[in-house]
């Protein structure tokens, strides 16, 4: 049977004693360079703003005809085809093509009124149709919905609800925009870097935001208006050096 020396024995605890030492010593040194790395980087935020124009268009007309009686209801349709005809022939002598007209589907309605009784006192029966336009031609709209607004004193029952005006061409700024709140980010990380006594560095991570297109004076995403702001907001991490 072999036996340990006394001194060997009392060597254990001194080893194991070091070996925790080192280890806390080890983890130690790590928290301290990861808080290090931590504390020397700034994160600042760059805007991009853009004042654009739409460049396309959506927009519908409605019309309705109306009659008294289903014996009409031939009649009726007749008189919207004239109708949609009329209209389509006022929107290309304005200046859209073909192309940029969609002639919608005639469609039938009818409501009866009843007494207490229950008993059909009155009865209304209708056709209605639409229009879709198209377009690139944005300038035009304004003068087209104030000429076919000039066909209800003729006796046409139209509705004319505003146009939904659009920027398509967002991918030929993206790069400028972007570089532009790079830029913009790091001018914030400056400021910051000097009150600290220091330097910005490289880029250590960046996030960008979504590209957001709404209406001049407005923050949703309304589309009622021409002009249009379009921004984006990125966010830079930067390393700070001394």
């Amino acid at each position: 049977m072999s036996t340990t020396p006394k001194s060997a024995i009392s060597l254990l605890p001194a080893v194991v004693l070091a070996l925790g030492i080192a280890a806390a010593g080890y983890f130690a040194s790590q928290t301290i360079s990861n808080s290090k790395i931590a504390i020397n980087t700034a994160e600042a935020k760059g805007l991009a703003e853009r004042r654009v124009s739409a460049d396309s268009v959506t927009w519908s007309v409605y019309f309705k005809v109306t009659g008294k009686s289903r014996d009409e209801l031939s009649a009726l349709y007749t008189e919207a085809e004239n109708q949609q005809k009329l209209i389509k022939e006022l929107l290309l002598k304005e200046g859209l093509t073909e192309d940029e007209i969609q002639l919608g589907i005639l469609d039938y309605g009818n409501r009866e009124y009843r007494n207490q009784e229950q008993i059909v006192v009155d009865e209304s029966h209708w056709v209605s149709g639409s229009l879709s336009v198209e377009s690139n031609n944005v300038s035009l709209i304004p003068k087209i919905r104030l000429s076919v607004n000039k066909l209800i004193a003729q006796g046409i029952d139209i509705t004319n609800p505003s146009p939904s005006y659009h920027f398509t061409k967002l991918n030929e700024i993206k790069p400028e925009m972007l570089s532009e709140a790079a830029r913009n980010a790091r001018i914030a990380a400056n400021e910051f870097a000097e009150n600290a006594g220091a330097k910005v560095g490289r880029i250590r991570s960046a996030t960008q935001g979504g590209f957001i297109v709404v209406d001049v004076g407005e923050n949703s995403g309304d589309t009622s208006k021409l002009e249009k702001n379009v921004r984006v907001v990125t966010r830079i991490e930067f390393y700070l050096k001394d």
